[in-house]
């Protein structure tokens, strides 16, 4: 059993790393209990990743309890990559990003209904982003199977290369992170058509609003301040402002709510989420909730309360 469960593990980490090219691979192990990293940073080849005394050694370290995630290593940087995590996805995510020309080079299944896609947008570097290992077991309690188990972080399919859209989404990606003055006719917010599908936008928002615990923590929340989140989430996943725009148009609930000009508003909400100011110390008196926050409040975009900023910009993995 130990041989085969080596062997499968082996496999997947050649799999996902041959879709995914790059010299060198930053490894980083975090107990998921007391969520220290282990320690010493490792960066390994591709051929050393997936030799037999890695393998085995990251094996020992994910029986520990340790989760195992991989980054393609350029400095500061990664080597071109994006990561979209899609929680609860419906059958047919894939083959709609597909559609749009947003398709992945490698799909995880990191649990039940849970997927992390790996698109490449550039040969050159761009933001990191860390997601985790093929071959290993996932340590969130909270994706445990019926039985108790930690489930196998499993490579649904590889396809090199990159994506056929992606040097429309890598422009507007580096026009949103230009300074540029915050007007309706920036070419940061056109420069992307919005052909998002609904069924997405609210797969989208939906895993936002689950993955902050939303309706749990803030039962009558301020979705100004939510659409927001949501915005510079997206924004940092790489959607084009046009796209996230959309998505907040189709998602968000109850849209367009009491918001006399809902294009001027969604502009608004995108323009402050691509270009942030400084967070204020201010939080409304729903957001004195048992849950201990240690993160700054954010100031809503219409009239009304204000909100607990929950680490929307966090890549949640």
């Amino acid at each position: 059993m130990e041989d085969r469960g080596f062997f499968l593990t082996l496999q997947a980490i050649r799999r996902q790393l041959a879709a995914m090219p790059n010299d060198l691979y930053l490894v980083r192990l975090i107990h998921h209990q007391t969520r220290r990293a282990f320690p010493g940073e490792r960066l390994w080849t591709g051929e050393l990743l997936a030799t037999a005394a890695t393998v085995r050694f990251l094996r020992v370290r994910n029986r520990e309890g340790c989760d195992v995630y991989v980054q393609p290593y350029a400095g500061d940087q990664n080597a071109g990559y994006i990561l979209v995590d899609l929680d609860h996805v419906r059958p047919t995510t894939i083959a709609t990003m597909r559609a749009h020309g947003h398709d992945p080079c490698v799909v995880l299944q990191t649990s039940p209904a849970h997927l992390q896609a790996w698109i490449r947008l550039s040969t050159s570097p761009l933001e990191p982003s860390v997601g985790r290992l093929a071959g290993f077991t996932n340590q969130k309690p909270a994706r445990r199977t019926a039985g108790g188990h930690a489930p196998w972080v499993k490579v649904i399919s590889v396809q090199a290369g990159l994506a056929p859209q992606a040097e429309a989404l890598l422009q507007s990606a580096r026009a949103s992170a230009s300074p540029a003055p915050l007007s309706r006719s920036t070419a940061a917010f056109d420069s992307v058509p919005a052909t998002i599908a609904a069924s997405v936008a609210t797969e989208l928002y939906q895993a936002c609003m689950e993955g902050w615990h939303i309706p749990r923590r803030f039962p009558q929340p301020d979705w100004s301040v939510v659409d927001y989140w949501v915005a510079r989430h997206l924004l940092r996943q790489r959607w084009a402002p046009a796209q996230v725009r959309e998505i907040l148009r189709l998602a968000s609930p109850h849209f367009p709510r009491r918001h006399g000009d809902p294009d001027d508003y969604l502009h608004r909400t995108v323009a402050r989420a691509a270009f942030p100011s400084s967070p204020r110390s201010v939080c409304a008196d729903h957001a004195r909730a048992s849950i201990r926050l240690d993160t700054a409040c954010m100031c809503s975009n219409s009239t009304g309360g204000r909100y607990p900023n929950a680490e929307c910009s966090r890549l949640w993995l």
